[in-house]
């Protein structure tokens, strides 16, 4: 499949979206839609469209304003597979989604910029990049749709990106990082407030680092950009307390604490009802 052969769908409402999200004084909750037979969470694995067209269904209904939808696992060792592989197992979805919900924020997880096109083409709002631009057509794509882009930092690949997890500095590292990356996407023509930054927990760290990243989310929404973090049932929450996937909702929640009172600020999660109580409750206690 090429991107041509999805939908096109007009952009007229995309500016509606994006700035319908920020005057919630709670993080935004994104649900994650994965179209992949290997997600490292077997119960977050939707290949069939039509399931996952339902699951998508669930993750509104249970209160996500972002549905973010990948059609290529980024799990550590994960191989990498074709813009075709991607286009065919998220173009139905996507599609059906907008068709549907012409409100809700779409995003598409991807690092390539060829699917990025297909997927603004077909209504998505907002590209979720865990390479942060590597692909040198990335930046003017998003740009040209006058969409949003998430810049996530990580080491190498999923195939190789824990084979390497040593820093010296985790925070001031991994928040460099992201600065220059933002820069570059503005001077690529993308606007600064839909330049949005994740640390990359479990991407190419160990646990202490991600225990710092997790602790220093102030201080990353403090260099001026919106900021996500996705925590949802990753295995450094197994390491720690021995909970398997399953059971590892409890220390999600934990895992998104520091972001309750942020400005800007947005929560990638397996389960947005859940979600959002702990949200509402931490921000009436705040």
């Amino acid at each position: 499949m090429t991107p041509a052969a999805l939908p096109t769908t007009s952009t007229v409402d995309r500016p509606t979206r994006l700035q319908a999200l920020w005057p919630c004084r709670r993080p935004v909750v994104m649900g994650i839609l994965n179209c992949t037979p290997d997600s490292f969470f077997e119960h977050g694995r939707f290949e069939i469209a039509s399931e996952a067209i339902t699951q998508g269904e669930t993750l509104i209904t249970g209160g996500a304003d972002i549905v973010d939808i990948g059609g290529e696992s980024t799990r550590p060792g994960a191989d990498p597979v074709s813009s075709e592989v991607e286009l065919r197992r998220i173009g139905p979805v996507l599609t059906e989604l907008r068709r549907r919900h012409p409100h809700i924020l779409l995003s598409v997880d991807t690092s390539k910029a060829e699917v990025a096109e297909a997927g603004l083409q077909a209504g998505a709002d907002l590209i979720n990049d865990v390479s942060a631009g590597d692909d040198p057509a990335m930046f003017s794509v998003v740009a040209a749709h006058g969409a949003a882009i998430v810049l996530m930092h990580r080491r190498g690949t999923p195939k190789t990106m824990q084979e390497n997890v040593s820093y010296a500095h985790p925070v001031a590292e991994v928040h460099a990082f992201l600065l220059e990356r933002a820069r570059a996407a503005e001077q690529g023509g993308i606007q600064p407030e839909h330049i949005w930054l994740d640390p990359g927990i479990g991407f190419g760290k160990d646990d202490s680092a991600n225990l710092e990243l997790i602790r220093a989310l102030p201080d990353l929404a403090a260099l001026g950009y919106p900021v996500l973090v996705g925590v949802s049932m990753k295995s450094f929450i197994g390491r720690l307390t021995g909970a398997i996937p399953d059971d590892r909702l409890p220390g999600s929640l934990a895992g998104i604490l520091p972001m309750v009172g942020l400005n800007r600020a947005v929560v990638r999660v397996h389960d947005p009802a859940a979600t959002l109580q702990f949200l509402k409750i931490a921000e009436a206690i705040r």
